[in-house]
């Protein structure tokens, strides 16, 4: 029996502005968030955050314990859930509209109960603008088919022929070799979260996206035992693999906007954790879509409900009045929203 073989989302997924706005109430919106391990937050400190344009603090009272850290969007205050794992890593909402913690990341904390995230002391952090969408970056870091040309040197470390990603609900674990699964501990967690522990080191990373489609903010924490010469040397080695990243995402988005690439097919094997991660964000921007149109259609059947209601509606334009398939006009980046959608069915 032949097996269709997943299929990219399309290029304009990539490139549009409306459908970023889309994305933002069906995925963001309702997301977890990695923030990092409990040592990034020292007594008294208090450290911003942006995502999808919330923003939030981060605040440990002095002489504070993991349990009164405190999350609150700024700059109106709202208190937001947040989590800490039992083994110290901290994760954030930034909207009421996310469900519980386990029953967004279910059987997550099994896995990182096999460390500690504490032991590293927090070294660096770096930000930087990206000129590429937010899952450009993650297209690249859910496969490996690219790291024996892209990154030489991660690549004799942990050969990509016996790399493997493995799918849960909304986090995956990559294993450079499946083998031997203590070997590093490499984790995404849907949207946009990374966590990659090997070399004595730990390293993070946010893709953050803006509202513009091409543009991102890369946001990366490094962590490690020792300090000086041995974290230097470690910092280089996973500073090289993250600009080769980045180059290559940049080159990847100027394609998709010039439409050299407009959709392809994915390898179910080899490319099992862009399927994963693709397949959430399209179910998910489309159950919004179909969300959004009832709730419109139900306003529209509220409004034309009385006599006086329907005559106004025949003295305004055809084309701003409600309709079961809505559309937007196309001046300037104005995209119709259903067509994007259809598109990527």
């Amino acid at each position: 029996m032949t097996t269709t073989p997943p299929r990219t989302l399309p290029a304009s997924w990539y490139t549009s502005g409306p459908l970023y706005q889309l994305e933002k109430r069906a995925v963001f919106l309702k997301a977890w968030y990695l923030l990092g391990p409990i040592v990034k937050f020292p007594p008294g400190s208090t450290t911003a955050y942006e995502f999808a344009g919330v923003h939030l603090t981060v605040s440990r009272p002095s002489s504070s314990t993991a349990s009164t850290l405190e999350i609150r969007t700024s700059p109106d205050g709202q208190a937001l859930r947040h989590h800490t794992t039992p083994t110290g890593l901290v994760f954030t909402t930034i909207s009421p509209l996310a469900p519980p913690f386990s029953e967004y990341f279910p059987g997550l904390e099994d896995t990182l109960a096999t460390v500690d995230f504490t032991a590293r002391p927090h070294r660096r952090s770096l930000q930087y603008p990206g000129r590429f969408n937010w899952k450009t970056m993650v297209d690249g870091y859910q496969e490996c088919l690219h790291c024996a040309y892209t990154h030489p040197a991660f690549s004799l470390r942990y050969p990509p022929t016996s790399y493997a990603v493995l799918n849960h609900h909304n986090w995956c674990r990559h294993l450079a070799d499946p083998a031997q699964t203590t070997d590093g501990l490499f984790l995404y967690f849907f949207p946009n979260c990374t966590l990659n522990v090997y070399g004595g080191g730990m390293t993070s990373f946010r893709v953050c996206p803006s509202a513009e489609p091409g543009e991102t903010r890369m946001e990366f924490d490094y962590y490690h035992v020792a300090e000086g010469k041995e974290f230097e040397e470690y910092f280089a080695f996973v500073r090289q693999v993250a600009m080769e990243d980045f180059e290559l995402c940049e080159t990847a988005q100027e394609n998709l906007e010039r439409g050299i690439y407009a959709e392809g097919v994915l390898n179910p094997m080899k490319e099992n954790g862009v399927a994963y991660y693709q397949q959430r964000v399209l179910e998910l921007v489309l159950e919004q879509h179909q969300q959004d149109r009832a709730e419109r259609n139900q306003h529209s059947t509220t409004t034309t409900s009385t006599t006086e209601t329907c005559t106004a509606m025949r003295q305004v334009p055809k084309a701003s009045r409600s309709d079961p398939s809505p559309e937007r006009g196309r001046t300037g980046s104005e995209y119709r929203i259903g067509e994007i959608v259809s598109a990527a069915a």
